[in-house]
């Protein structure tokens, strides 16, 4: 930088260049010679070879050029002396400008020495006042920093419009083609349910459209028709039958019923209720921790419950277990004995207690004080109900093993309180049995229902009316059907006008069925309560609370004309027989040898050996 483009063979410079410059090129040299070899020194060794070169190439050029300024001077002696000092400043400004010039561009020069005076002003000279190579670092990073959030910021803008374009209202095609002959597009229409991946992308679609039926919907199609495609899906993907899944999705909304369906995959929180005969809450959960488990209170519902969440040593047989602290059992479980509200020395009645958790509950609010009649129907499940009272240190139980149907007329009656948990299909609770996905039928819930309508029946009358401080009833399943549970429950209030339901005293659960579809039932309905897994994260539940508020049974109008009738069908068929024994005659010996054969089977199956008929 700073030296006029010389021509290699020596040519003079024209008057007018060295009027306009007027610089002298010795000097020149010579000046720009110290400069080069006292920043030689402080340049790096690539720099130093470089600027090398160029003082060996200045000198190769100062010959012929200090020849050819003598004879331009001999032209040329009268020259202005201030045009010389202006070139000596001139030079002077140019050297600095070399010996302070960018290193980065002294590097992309070293090559070239044709660059004059006016071009090396054209550039950016980067002095120390002006920044070091540093902050050009930092610009460029905050460039590419701006860059980059400005690319970031359009692939947000595609993206949210690609989404808008995704979910805009309009008609997607999820439902197979209509069916022709059995098939749809020429393939049989169960092709359509294999790929469980496939189903359930067509469940979240056919929700999506039914919670916006009206801008979603394919055209030509009901919202029947994708109700019953939804079922049918979440049938297979679940592997539920069609009759239970149907069955089980009248209860809640399409969404909702997703999320029940899923909820049943799941198991529910490990609780634990503390036995309060033995211990408090706050002492076993101290221990508790002091053994490695992690766990918290069930909710502020429950004063003896604790949820467990991880442990390092088996929960059922640390020694406050084997020493009867606490017992394993299911939250939803303590909702029937807080509705039953047992209180000291009263009567009480558990028709169907094992494993034992309820009843021991109940003595534990009753502080081993009054009576209770442990029963169970099942025999071999009496086994584990008698081994955990013993444990948990109840002294006020008295196991037995009745049909529940015979209390009182054949047992005993006069309870202040009784408790029902009836057996039923275990819809709330599928996660630990998933065979109840496919071996319910129709069948097995009026089967069910009717043994719940005679346990209720018998449990009612198993009340004593008058009893100061009870007189009530609580009936609880761990089913979330309405066959199981209101429908009960209805049936019982029409048999038994002298009960009423009455508030159950639980602080959570959603309402009973006042209706549903095309059932109706009383209006106190609502005083029941129903937990969902997907809802409460404990099992699926029903509870109600009944009060007997008389011992008489009063007969209703219609239970009149239904006995009315049931007279007169009665005297009816009396008549007919009458009339019919006048013409039949009776073979004495056929009968006998039916009474015999019968006989003889009755005593091969009590064991007995039976000689051969001769």
């Amino acid at each position: 930088m700073g030296r006029k483009q010389k021509s290699k063979q020596g040519v003079p410079p024209t008057l007018e260049e060295t009027r306009g410059t007027g610089k002298k090129p010795e000097a020149k040299v010579e000046k720009k010679r110290k400069p080069t070899e006292e920043t030689a020194a402080l340049q790096p060794p690539k720099k130093q070879i470089a600027q090398e070169k160029k003082s060996l190439f200045e000198e190769s050029e100062s010959e012929p050029e200090s020849n050819d300024v003598k004879a331009a001077g001999d032209e040329f002696e009268e020259a202005d002396e201030s045009s010389e000092l202006e070139d000596e400043e001139n030079v002077d400004q140019a050297q600095d400008e070399f010996v302070q010039g960018d290193e980065a561009e002294e590097e992309s020069e070293q090559d070239s020495i044709f660059d004059s005076d006016e071009e090396s002003r054209g550039k950016p000279m980067f002095s120390d006042d002006s920044g070091e190579e540093d902050d050009l670092q930092v610009a460029n990073l905050e460039a590419m920093s701006r860059k980059l959030d400005e690319e970031a910021e359009l692939e947000e803008k595609e993206a949210e419009e690609e989404l808008h374009t995704n979910i805009h209202p309009t008609a997607p095609t999820i439902l197979p083609p209509k069916e022709e002959g059995g098939l749809a597009d020429g393939q049989p229409m169960s092709a359509f349910t294999q790929d469980l991946s496939q189903i359930q992308l067509r469940i979240q679609e056919i929700n999506r459209v039914l919670n916006d039926f009206k801008n979603l919907c394919e055209p030509g199609r009901s919202r029947a028709e994708y109700i019953d495609q939804l079922i049918s899906d979440v049938s297979v993907y679940y592997g539920y039958s069609k009759f239970l899944t149907e069955k089980l999705f009248e209860l809640f909304s399409a969404s909702e019923a997703i999320e029940f369906f899923e909820s049943n995959e799941l198991p529910r929180p490990v609780t634990i209720r503390t036995n309060t005969l033995k211990t408090q809450r706050r002492e076993l959960a101290q221990a508790l921790i002091n053994r490695g488990v992690n766990l918290e209170p069930v909710g502020k519902w429950s004063k003896v419950g604790l949820q467990v969440f991880e442990s390092q040593v088996p929960i059922g047989a640390t020694p406050e277990y084997l020493a009867g602290h606490y017992i394993l059992q299911a939250a939803s479980s303590f909702l029937p004995v807080m509705a039953l509200a047992p209180q000291p020395n009263e009567r009480i009645l558990d028709m169907s207690s094992a494993p034992g958790g309820k009843i021991t509950y109940v003595a534990a609010l009753q502080k081993n004080t009054g009576v209770i009649f442990a029963n169970d129907a099942n025999k071999a499940r009496t086994k584990a109900l008698t081994a955990n009272i013993h444990r948990l240190g109840v002294r006020n139980a008295i196991v037995c093993n009745y049909d529940g149907r015979k209390f009182p007329n054949d047992v005993l009656g006069g309870f202040d309180r009784v408790m029902l948990d009836a057996p039923c299909s275990g819809t709330g609770v599928i996660y630990k049995d998933q065979s109840v996905k496919t071996n319910k039928s129709e069948r097995d819930f009026d089967t069910l229902s009717h043994l719940q309508r005679q346990l209720l029946l018998s449990a009612i009358d198993s009340v004593d009316a008058d009893s100061k401080t009870g007189g009530y009833i609580v009936y609880s399943t761990c089913s979330i059907t309405v066959d199981e549970d209101e429908a009960v429950i209805q049936y019982a209030l029409k048999k038994r006008p002298n009960v009423k339901l009455v508030s159950t005293g639980l602080e959570f659960g959603r309402e009973g069925f006042v209706r549903f579809r095309e059932k109706r039932f009383h209006p106190s309905m609502k005083l029941t309560r129903r937990y969902y897994p997907h809802v409460h994260n404990i099992d699926g539940f029903f509870v109600a609370k009944l009060k007997k508020v008389s011992d008489k049974i009063p007969q209703t109008v219609n239970d009149v004309a239904e006995a009315e009738e049931e007279h007169d069908i009665v005297e009816e068929d009396s008549v007919n027989a009458n009339s019919e024994n006048d013409s039949l005659t009776f073979d004495d010996e056929a009968d006998k040898a039916i009474i015999e054969e019968n006989r003889r089977k009755w005593l091969k199956s009590k064991g007995y050996k039976v000689s051969k008929k001769n």
